[in-house]
């Protein structure tokens, strides 16, 4: 095999062996474990990007060893890079918009017709099935996760219940709608990529996304009534409620970025661009409807205009900050701003680089195949393919990837044993994108745990959606039920002549 290097001079490069294949995910775990075991869940803050940028440089060195040029490489690294644009302009926007909510009054507002109308005996329940309906209304969860997501996980603080369960039922609620929403794009992706009709993909989706939602709602419910009588209902509730109500002028007109964001999702406005947009008219509208607020982030110019332009600039750079002398107030509002996120960016930086180079230098194939060829049935085979989209969600870091390779490199093997590419489409998105969520240091892990303020390795046993959809998906195929046969096509008949002989 050879490629050409930046002066069209053809180099010989060599098939990754089994250990080249290895080695990296080796490092990956020794790494990642050693970072968590010395730094805990602060590894968040800098160890593990580390760790992943010296496993990329690991992947580098095995593809330069077996030949590739480093011109190779940094193409490699540019397309992880590219890949990702959407996510970090959606990331730098939801920093924004979170800063610009709390100062305006839109996340305060939430909070507090919250606390009055949730009861912390239903709250989680509650929650997975506000989040599941936004969810499915405009097809995004981190739109869902970094907008009402957040403020839900602010009124728990203030009923005394659990931040970590609540982050756990948002996700739950948030996931059913990027499954089932039409204006999904990785619903969309998965039908693209497995040559089905989107709607067809939906209804088989449809099969163990509504079972495992049901499943989460129970857990949720069980949960609340459970833990309903540690629930400190604290004489203090009626004090924080008076506080925010002099601090923020109440008013449902602070909920309506809220549904001009829902209105843009809906138009399939580009993410970024309605976040911005959903950012900017909270802006205007808090300049009018809080204007103490506002001059006493910037500490008052004596000039109202200058008061809100500033403060609304400095909320999407730095967050919105608050001393109200209560702390759970303050720990709630003062947060957000594009910086906030930039950790998160490097992870993710981080990971899709490491993940491209496993995979355009055939290391992730190495693996693969020998996967292939051993999953004899079809219960084996669905096994496998959940392996390997979990797999990639670990060690590429990007659901992207989890999801297409999946897709891509098992479509002709479902047609091969006449199963309907339906089936592929359904186990696919069950394996890549759910499961994305449960992983710190993957984009949507890392995404859920920075703007939800709470880590991943927190929220990651209660996010029972996120794990009860890929099982029930694996149990399908082990069982054969719900299973699609299909006719032999041409192309996987010639796929099969082509084989050689076993």
């Amino acid at each position: 095999m050879t490629e050409s290097d930046d002066e069209g001079t053809p180099r010989a490069v060599r098939s990754p062996s089994l250990l080249d294949a290895v080695l990296p995910l080796v490092l990956l775990a020794l790494l990642i474990g050693g970072s968590l075991a010395l730094f805990g869940l602060d590894a968040l803050d800098g160890p593990i990007q580390v760790a992943l940028i010296l496993c990329a440089m690991a992947a580098a060195l095995i593809a330069l060893k077996n030949g590739h040029s480093w011109a190779a490489v940094q193409r490699a690294g540019q397309s992880a890079l590219s890949s990702v644009t959407g996510a970090l302009f959606i990331l730098l926007a939801v920093g924004a918009l979170i800063g610009v909510w709390n100062l305006s009054g839109t996340i305060p507002t939430l909070v507090y017709y919250g606390i009055q109308i949730l009861s912390p005996s239903w709250y989680y329940a509650a929650t997975t099935v506000i989040c599941g309906v936004i969810a499915l209304s405009i097809g995004s969860s981190w739109t869902t996760a970094g907008t009402i997501g957040v403020g839900l996980v602010g009124v728990a603080e203030m009923l005394g219940c659990s931040p970590a369960i609540t982050a756990g039922a948002v996700i739950s609620g948030a996931y059913l709608g990027d499954k089932l929403s039409p204006l999904s794009e990785t619903t969309v992706l998965t039908a693209q990529m497995v040559k089905v009709d989107l709607y067809a993909h939906i209804r088989r989706q449809a099969w163990t996304s509504v079972p495992a939602f049901v499943l989460g709602f129970v857990a949720f419910l069980v949960l609340g009534l459970v833990r309903a009588d540690d629930v400190q209902n604290p004489v203090g509730e009626e004090i924080e409620l008076a506080r925010l109500g002099d601090i923020y002028a109440i008013t449902p007109l602070n909920l309506l970025p809220l549904l001009l964001l829902a209105y843009l999702s809906v138009r399939k406005v580009p993410a970024p661009l309605a976040l911005i947009c959903a950012a900017l008219f909270a802006g205007l509208l808090g300049a009018f409807l809080q204007p103490s607020v506002m001059r006493d982030f910037v500490a008052g110019s004596g000039h109202a205009v200058i008061e809100s332009l500033k403060g609304v600039w400095s909320a999407m750079a730095n967050g919105f900050s608050i001393d109200s002398g209560i702390p759970l107030i303050d720990q709630l509002l003062s947060r957000g701003g594009m910086d906030s996120m930039l950790l998160t960016l490097w992870l993710i930086i981080g990971a899709v680089t490491f993940g491209a180079l496993l995979e355009e230098f055939g290391l992730i194939k190495r693996l693969i195949d020998p996967l292939i060829a051993s999953a004899k049935s079809t219960g084996r085979l669905f096994v496998t393919v959940f392996a390997c989209a979990f797999g990639l969600n670990v060690v590429a870091g990007d659901q992207y990837i989890a999801l297409v390779l999946p897709a891509r490199v098992f479509r002709l093997e479902f047609e091969k044993r006449q199963l309907a590419p339906t089936n592929l489409s359904r186990l696919a998105a069950d394996s890549g994108t759910v499961t994305s969520a449960l992983v710190p240091w993957n984009s949507c892990g890392a995404f859920m745990g920075a703007v939800l303020g709470v880590p991943t390795l927190s929220y990651l046993p209660y996010a029972v959606f996120n794990y009860a959809s890929p099982a029930l998906s694996v149990l399908y195929g082990i069982t054969g039920f719900k299973i699609e046969k299909t006719e032999k096509t041409e192309t996987a008949e010639k796929a099969e002549k082509a084989e050689p002989p076993a």
